[in-house]
């Protein structure tokens, strides 16, 4: 029938509800698929993005320190230390490759260990009497403890500061102890394991290295632990 101006023009009802419908759906599963890249971009930013970033912090840092022990300034204008924390040192560890070194910030924050490996407030410092205790990550962020369980006992861990190069044998293998997140006993001067397993000689005026990451690359509740101790000391040149 014609509409002759006069008479409102109507939908079948019956057609009208069904597309509505369809609308609708069409959007929601355009948010679901948006929420779902939102969700793989977070974990590719967290996966990739972060370690690209942390590892242009640890060149960086490990350059300036380097110019600045050797007595050469700044190799850009900027104090290391003012990047992030205070830096206690440079470890090198061999099994993990010749180009392997990682600059030891003071403090474990989450800023901290985005910019390197971290030094346990309290602990010794390197070289001398105690545990000089640091933590890394293992995945994310420079993830520069990634292969910790690979260590093994008798490899060496070269730690450097401005002063001398401290050269620590480990005790035990990257992935023999395995503690909780709450064991505070292995940042203890001279850790005693409660348990009665791993732990170090348990020798007064020790001077001891304690390595701390992630027991699994994506769990937290408990931590690898791998004790070492001072072998050698060279003092710089």
């Amino acid at each position: 029938m014609r509409n002759n101006g006069d008479m409102p023009t109507t939908t079948d009802p019956g057609t009208a509800r069904p597309r509505g419908r369809r609308r609708g759906t069409f959007w929601i599963g355009i948010v679901l698929v948006l929420g779902a890249l939102g969700v793989l971009g977070y974990a590719a930013w967290e996966q990739w993005g972060t370690n690209l970033g942390s590892w242009q912090a640890h060149k960086r840092i490990v350059q300036e320190v380097e110019k600045q022990w050797n007595g050469e300034g700044s190799a850009t204008g900027e104090n290391p230390v003012t990047i992030g924390e205070d830096v206690v040192a440079l470890i090198r560890i061999p099994r993990f490759g010749d180009d392997y070194i990682i600059p030891v910030l003071e403090g474990t924050t989450d800023k901290v260990l985005g910019e390197g490996i971290g030094h346990f407030d309290d602990t010794a410092a390197p070289g001398q009497e105690g545990n000089f205790a640091v933590a890394g990550h293992r995945v994310t962020h420079g993830e520069p403890f990634r292969n910790l369980p690979k260590l093994e006992k008798g490899d060496p861990i070269i730690v450097e500061t401005r002063e001398a190069t401290y050269t620590y044998s480990l005790l035990n293998g990257g992935d023999s102890l395995e503690v909780t997140s709450q064991a505070g006993w292995v940042l203890d001067p001279l850790p005693k394991n409660p348990d009665g397993g791993i732990e170090p000689a348990q020798v007064p005026g020790s001077k001891l290295l304690t390595l701390i990451a992630c027991a699994e690359v994506f769990h937290t509740d408990d931590r690898l632990i791998a004790f070492g101790e001072l072998v050698e000391t060279t003092p710089r040149a």
